[in-house]
């Protein structure tokens, strides 16, 4: 992966100038530490910082076309670039380099926006045209690397991450609207950021930008096929078939002039996915694993199984609580949003053992869950469904518990805390939204610990309302489980999954993730499924686990499903230091930044302290988290102007300011 930027004359009166376009990359050298370009003409400024993987030699950016017509910058993978430049070859294109960059910009070229349709990758690009004064932006479909954006003072200005257009255009307010759908949804929805002002292209979408315009369009959606769309196929040809896809999927992601590793979790995911790579590797291949100080978080038995069947070569990281706690202030700056959760430091951390060891690259099982029927979100609204209809069930309610165990813990709660939290009123089986709103009401309560002054401000706001402006057509009519998958591709994937544990963590340390799930084939695939093939009764990703029977070994693929966390509420015990938390999450810098109730969460953290909420709810530990991300957030891009970067050198800078070389 790479980190790209650019800044775009709208109405400003002079060029973007090299030093603006040097503030904006310096900040993210750790994208590209290999090499840094920058194209500077009239109208527009292109800065690239470069992780060399493919076509190492040759590759610096910005690339032009044979006429020095067309400029890329380019943050990603074109993982099917060797076929699409041998179809380009046959029409004439010639190549200077050995890189997929080079290959896109060409697509561009022969086939204009429709280009994106060919890609079989995971990118953000910017194309210049130096002719038509236009600019070309565009997202991988799923969101797996970042583009944002902000107009200010007469320009457009754009970037892998938010920090670098805060270097150049000021700083800027956190928006409440985004911070609640933070606490609601689990992360922004798409297109927004909690910078007010800054967006973020959404996925799937490209933008042109030209005579001071620029209106995002949509090129992909997520596929919303009807039941009959998988035609006759039977199961047994359904599991053939997704082992063929996943197989390719895998192939295109080992495409690399440098060494591939693997994530391995220990669970089903990346299981197949390492078992996969090692098909294709003629040598050990590398894994890299967590492993937890607090016991229910390990799956430590797992990944040792799974080593000794594979042979891979494995390197752990173990994460102790305190490492957590210490971490979490750098994750924030690279995730540079809030989050509910402490998942992205064990993953920031394992991205540093990776390089570590040399590596660059590394594939993981990302999107399984999503679109595969994974997630226990899942199959509690096919409880809650069945329930619905059958109110008078007592059995259906506590299938549940087996879902929940890590929530339902505390006895003291007992079943008519479960029967009261999920039961289910007829009409809210017509909600379209009915596989989440559960989540989502537990998360507006969390809103009662935002300040008087935030609230009173998101008084007219309806976050749902805007969910719903965001969603495909024809999304009320389909099934429950279809609905349930859109939801967490929309919200949760790429504004969380592939961002605060993807991209950012990972990039921090300049290693690039790879996701063959994501492959758009296998999405068209498993959405042309019946929901019964996802989840058989309860048993979630049922096709996936008899597609790879017998390949992987049976504890893996028959344990029950073990959620990704990490310790929350273990961070606050009583002999954690004074610190950093102690200061954030006081009365007084509550107050100052005044997102938050001062009294409300500063007596929410005592208790934490104190150990007065050993089972402390799933939400309390959110909230907590929550508001001290925002802080730590607050403090590090709005408290005080940042300490700017050290400015780099450009290792090449392409001027053509007055229309000149």
């Amino acid at each position: 992966m790479c980190g790209i930027a650019g800044i775009v004359n709208i109405a400003a009166n002079e060029p973007p100038g090299l030093a603006r376009i040097t503030s904006m990359i310096s900040p993210l050298r750790y994208r590209g530490p290999d090499e840094s370009g920058v194209y500077l003409d009239d109208d527009i400024a292109l800065g690239h910082l470069r992780l060399s993987i493919i076509g190492i030699d040759g590759g610096t950016q910005p690339i032009c076309n044979e006429n020095g017509k067309l400029w890329i910058i380019y943050n990603g993978e074109a993982f099917n670039y060797i076929e699409l430049k041998q179809d380009l070859v046959k029409k004439g294109h010639r190549f200077g380099t050995e890189t997929d960059t080079e290959v896109l910009l060409h697509l561009y070229e022969e086939y204009g926006t429709g280009c994106l349709e060919r890609i079989n990758g995971q990118f953000s690009l910017a194309i210049w045209d130096s002719l038509k004064k236009e600019l070309f932006l565009a997202r991988d479909r799923v969101g797996i690397r970042p583009l944002y954006y902000a107009w200010s003072a007469g320009r457009l200005f754009f970037a892998s991450e938010i920090k670098a257009i805060l270097a150049v255009d000021g700083a800027r307010q956190l928006d409440l609207e985004a911070l609640s759908q933070v606490f609601i949804f689990w992360a922004t929805l798409p297109g927004r950021t909690v910078f007010q002002g800054v967006q973020e292209l959404k996925p799937g979408h490209f933008m042109l930008v030209k005579n001071g315009k620029a209106d995002p369009q949509p090129y992909w959606r997520i596929p919303f096929h009807p039941p009959e769309a998988g035609g006759t196929l039977c199961f047994a040809d359904a599991a053939e078939q997704l082992r063929e896809l996943l197989d390719d999927a895998v192939r295109l992601r080992l495409r690399a002039d440098v060494p591939v590793g693997a994530y391995l979790s220990g669970g089903l995911d990346s299981s197949i996915i390492a078992m996969l790579i090692s098909r294709h590797c003629s040598s050990h291949l590398k894994t890299f694993s967590l492993g937890f100080q607090t016991g229910s978080f390990d799956e430590s038995p797992y990944q040792q199984e799974l080593i000794r069947f594979l042979r891979t070569d494995n390197r752990q990281v173990m994460i102790s609580n305190a490492e957590i706690r210490k971490q979490f202030p750098e994750t924030i700056w690279h995730c540079e949003k809030p989050v509910l959760r402490t998942s992205p430091v064990p993953m920031f951390m394992l991205a540093n053992l990776v390089r570590s060891e040399g590596y660059k690259v590394v594939l993981s099982g990302e999107g399984a869950d999503e679109i595969l029927g994974g997630y226990n979100i899942f199959k509690e609204a096919k409880i809650r469904d069945y329930w619905g209809k059958e109110p008078g069930s007592t059995r259906r309610p506590l299938l549940l518990e087996r879902l929940y165990s890590y929530v339902f813990s505390n006895p003291s709660r007992g079943r008519s805390f479960l029967q009261n939290f999920f039961a289910v009123k007829q009409e809210e089986l017509k909600d379209p939204f009915f596989s989440h709103t559960v989540r989502w009401e537990s998360g507006r309560r969390n809103l009662g610990f935002f300040s008087d002054d935030s609230i009173a401000a998101l008084s007219a706001y309806d976050p749902v309302q805007e969910l719903a402006g965001l969603l495909p057509e024809g999304f009320a009519g389909r099934d429950l489980l279809s609905r349930a998958q859109v939801l967490e591709m929309e919200i949760f994937l790429a504004n969380f999954l592939l961002s605060s544990q993807g991209d950012r963590v990972g990039m921090a340390h300049s290693i690039e993730m790879r996701h063959p799930f994501l492959d758009y084939r296998v999405i068209d695939f498993a959405f042309r499924l019946p929901a019964k093939w996802k989840i058989r009764g309860l048993n979630e990703k049922y096709l996936l686990k008899q597609a790879f029977r017998g390949l992987i070994p049976e504890s893996i693929s028959s344990r029950a499903k073990q959620p990704y966390r990490a310790p929350i509420r273990e961070l606050f015990f009583p002999e954690a230091p004074a610190d950093y938390v102690d200061d954030l999450l006081s009365e007084q810098r509550l107050r100052e930044s005044g997102y938050f109730n001062a009294r409300k969460v500063s007596r929410l953290y005592e208790k934490f302290r104190a150990s007065q909420l050993q089972f402390a709810s799933e939400f309390q530990n959110m909230a907590l988290i929550g508001a001290l991300s925002t802080q730590i957030l607050h403090q590090q891009f709005l408290a005080a102007p940042a300490s700017p970067a050290t400015l780099l050198q450009p290792d090449r800078v392409i001027c053509r300011l007055g229309g000149k070389k």
